[in-house]
């Protein structure tokens, strides 16, 4: 019913920086929290960052003053600037949103997870 699609992962050195996209489309009403996370191999998935509809923010402390998390409330998008980037932060990268949704005439929140994008960070 409702699908997020991430891009924007990739290969890139230490100290770069890459720009993550998640969209997210279906038949919705609007969309609550969204997010950022993220699993390394072997390691559990791990928040990265989130945002509300209002814009308020929250960090993992190992991304603090790296990382930011914006959205576009318009097109139902959110995105992950990536600055700063460790070999530590190599993992894929999954979009998480709570839509709202209309099911048999009842309106109800969805938790929806996108199919992730990988990121790389090595020399």
């Amino acid at each position: 019913q409702v699908q997020l699609v991430e891009s924007g992962g990739g290969l890139v050195q230490p100290g770069g920086s890459l720009r993550l996209s998640c969209a997210a489309s279906g038949r919705l009403v609007s969309i609550n929290g969204m997010g950022w996370y993220r699993q390394a191999p072997g390691k559990q998935r791990e928040l990265v960052a989130t945002i509300t509809s209002g814009g308020s923010t929250n960090y993992a402390d190992s991304v603090k003053g790296r990382f930011s998390i914006s959205r576009d409330n318009a097109k139902n998008m959110v995105y992950l600037q990536m600055n700063s980037l460790k070999p530590e932060d190599t993992a894929v990268y999954y979009c998480n949103a709570d839509p709202l949704v209309v099911v048999n005439g009842i309106f109800r929140y969805l938790e929806v997870w996108g199919q992730g994008t990988l990121v790389t960070v090595s020399s």
